[in-house]
């Protein structure tokens, strides 16, 4: 198992810690609105890669965090005049809908920077005693950033490039500009905890640092996210966590590529963004998981229209392959086509040559006449699907999903494929080709057969 690592550059091979254990953080999300298509891709990738090392027969012990206390949230919920609480709740709950639909398993921990205060606060005082933070004018407390000379690691820069680029506010105390806050004293109005430097909060950075290390330990197998985070966050969670155990922090650093729209990273920030549930209110949720998978994890990603029915189109194939193959079980998945897929997957999460074999998979069930050889085509095809978390659903209702569609109702299509059986069986051909062009018309699609007629949405 290759997988590419950020802080080396190349592809490292996957030996873990602990013999048959992975130990696994990737940061969540800040839950302070709905979370758009570029959350997706990372819960879906990670979600990905957790699927295929427990296929691998591994134990994952996956954490997944929740920022809940960060400046975002806190202005956000003063614009609504409500606590940071009941903002946040309503957003994790959120979170975890759209997650389900989209086939997201949920994280082993799933730890929330307001439950480990107390572990922050340790890490910091750790910092403190080590020489790496201090506590300035203003009651803020900060790393020293020049205290670790490793920092640019991850990100391949060079520290006096950094500093020459960096800005310091002007309510900043700051020995560097380059030095970032672990604790941040109160400001009326905002939530605070009790600390020896004084009531505040902590900063972003630290956050993970704390979380991930009571969770997984001072060292641990993989840390993930999108690449947007290289720089500065975990470059810092790096310092911070290293300096303050002595420890290596992570072994291997994974981050998927940006979700684009007209070649402008889809953010927030930038107002250029569509929700999960915006996207799912047009789109089946494994139409939107295909989408999201059918490119290479490392690598940025268009989104549009165009491309979301090209991966409903492909997501169809296989479940008309499904739908033909009928309910044919028992099968044992194909050896030959197993390797095939692992061959592509073993290599840093290939998931276009996997698909590629799914398709593979299509091409050949849809030729195959003997009943055996058909269920065991079927059941492979189930088999590798669900180790993406796709082809999970029933394939007849997948063809009839009515997600995202104005036209008739299943019961008005049900009715009009009778009367049109109706009419071919009093040979009113007329009538019945008037039936199915009116069908067609409407995005139906009628495929006869020797069990009957079958209808989907195109």
């Amino acid at each position: 198992m290759l997988i590419h690592n950020t802080l080396t550059g190349d592809k490292q091979p996957l030996r873990p810690l602990v013999p048959g254990t992975v130990r696994m953080y990737v940061c969540g999300a800040t839950v302070y609105d709905y979370c758009h298509v570029g959350h997706a891709r990372v819960f879906v990738v990670f979600d990905m890669v957790v699927r295929y090392l427990r296929h691998l027969g591994l134990t994952v012990h996956y954490v997944r965090n929740i920022t809940d206390i960060d400046d975002k949230i806190i202005r956000r919920a003063a614009e609504n005049n409500e606590s940071t609480t009941a903002l946040t709740e309503r957003y994790i709950a959120a979170m975890h809908e759209d997650l389900a639909r989209l086939g997201v398993l949920p994280p082993d921990q799933e730890p929330r920077a307001s439950e480990h205060i107390g572990d922050i606060v340790r890490m910091i005082e750790m910092l403190i005693q080590g020489g790496h933070a201090y506590r300035a004018d203003n009651g803020d407390v900060y790393y020293a950033v020049q205290s670790f000379d490793r920092y640019g690691q991850l990100s391949h820069r060079v520290m006096e490039d950094l500093r020459a680029g960096a800005r310091v506010e002007i309510n900043e105390a700051k020995a560097d500009p380059l030095d970032f806050a672990l604790w941040k004293a109160a400001k009326p109005g905002e939530p605070a905890w009790p600390s020896p430097w004084g009531a505040g909060r902590p900063g972003w950075h630290i956050e993970c640092s704390a979380m991930s290390t009571a969770c997984l330990g001072a060292h641990f197998d993989i840390h993930g996210g999108g690449h947007d985070l290289i720089f500065p966050h975990h470059e810092n969670e790096i310092a911070q966590s290293e300096a303050a155990t002595g420890e290596r922090y992570v072994d291997i650093w994974m981050h998927n590529g940006f979700v684009r729209i007209d070649d402008e990273k889809m953010s927030k920030s930038l107002g250029n963004f569509f929700t999960i549930r915006e996207v799912l209110a047009r789109y089946q949720p494994e139409v939107l998981r295909f989408f999201l998978l059918a490119s290479h994890y490392r690598s940025a990603l268009n989104y549009s229209d165009a491309a979301l029915d090209a991966a409903r189109e492909g997501l169809t194939r296989c479940y008309l392959a499904l739908a033909k193959a009928g309910a044919a079980t028992g099968a044992e998945p194909d050896p030959d086509y197993v390797a095939r897929f692992d061959a592509a997957m073993q290599d840093d999460f290939n998931t276009p040559g996997a698909i590629a074999v799914l398709f593979e998979l299509v091409r050949d069930l849809n030729r195959a006449q003997e009943p055996a050889a058909v269920a065991r085509l079927a059941a492979t095809l189930r088999h590798l699907g669900g180790v993406l978390g796709l082809l999970q659903d029933d394939a007849q209702a997948f063809l009839k999903g009515t997600v995202g569609t104005e036209g008739p109702s299943d019961a008005e299509i049900d009715a009009l494929v009778q009367a049109r059986i109706d009419a071919r069986k009093a040979r009113d051909f007329a009538r019945a080709d008037a039936i199915r062009a009116q069908l067609d018309a409407a995005g139906i699609v009628l495929e006869d057969g020797p069990s009957g007629t079958a209808w989907r949405r195109r």
